[in-house]
Parts: structure tokens; C-alpha cells; sequence
């Protein structure tokens, strides 16, 4: 029988959804604790908006990883707190652009303070070589599962 076989509490994946779930948590409540009703879904889609304004919402959903439907109700909801607008393309009249508005810019340095303060709190006591082979495992099994000859 095979050396990898599956072990409940032992799938990477599930290990991995409650890191990564631990981590959200923490910024969503240190995101709260500073004053910020920002979900941790907003802000991710902030976040790709700050480092190149201007993404199509098909961009956006790519880069989030998140389906149309989340996208769309995402950037409605961003746009009701007055952080980013939707601008038709000019080249392209079926496609909408969102971009940040002026409220949205102070945001970005406090956002990613606290977003640093929580990774410095979830790797804690974590050397830089096991942080790097975590990296590195995670890399190679995104790799793996998203190969061309997979798809």
C-alpha cells in the first residue's frame, strides 16, 4: 500500500483550510479591533486593485480565485462604502474596469500594517528555512494540480 495514503486530520488540504482559516479569523478581528468594517473578502480584492488599478472584474475573479456571481457582489458592496467604481472600458464597451476611489487610498497602509502584524503573529516562533519549505511544498503541489496535461 502506498506511503501517502490518506489519514483523516492528515490531508495537506485540510491542514492547510484550517491555517488558512486561523489567519482570516485573526486580520478580520484585527481589522475590526482598528476600526475597519472591511471583510477580509474585500480586501482582497483591494489589495490586487492597489498593486494595478483598473482590473476588469473577470481580472479580479482570476486573481481572487472567486467565481462571477462573488465578484459582482463583492465590488456592489465596495462600491456601496464608497471604495472603488466601476468604469466602462474604452476599448472594449461590454467590459467594466474597477478602480479605486480617493476614500480607498488611505486604507491601503493601515491595511497592510495589520495584515504584516497577523503573519507576524501566525509565524511565530516559524524559522525563515521552515516557512520557505512550507512555501515551496505548497508551490510545487499548485504546480502539480494545475499542469496543463491536468486541465
Amino acid at each position: 500500500m502506498s506511503n501517502n495514503q490518506f489519514k483523516r486530520g492528515e490531508l495537506y488540504s485540510v491542514i492547510n483550510g484550517m491555517a488558512t482559516t486561523a489567519v482570516a479569523r485573526r486580520l478580520q478581528k484585527n481589522f475590526r479591533n482598528a476600526g475597519l468594517e472591511l471583510t477580509i473578502e474585500q480586501w482582497s480584492l483591494l489589495y490586487h486593485l492597489w498593486k494595478e488599478d483598473g482590473l476588469s472584474q473577470q481580472e479580479l475573479g482570476t486573481r481572487t480565485f472567486r467565481d462571477k456571481a462573488s465578484i459582482t457582489r463583492l465590488i456592489d458592496n465596495l462600491e456601496k462604502l464608497g471604495l472603488v467604481e466601476r468604469v466602462a472600458s474604452k476599448t472594449d464597451r461590454r467590459i467594466n474596469l474597477v478602480c479605486l476611489t480617493l476614500a480607498a487610498k488611505p486604507l491601503q497602509q493601515i491595511t497592510y500594517e495589520l495584515a504584516n502584524q497577523t503573519m507576524q503573529e501566525a509565524l511565530n516562533n516559524i524559522t525563515k528555512d521552515e516557512i520557505e519549505i512550507v512555501k515551496n511544498v505548497f508551490q510545487r503541489v499548485y504546480d502539480n494540480l494545475t499542469s496543463p496535461d491536468l486541465i
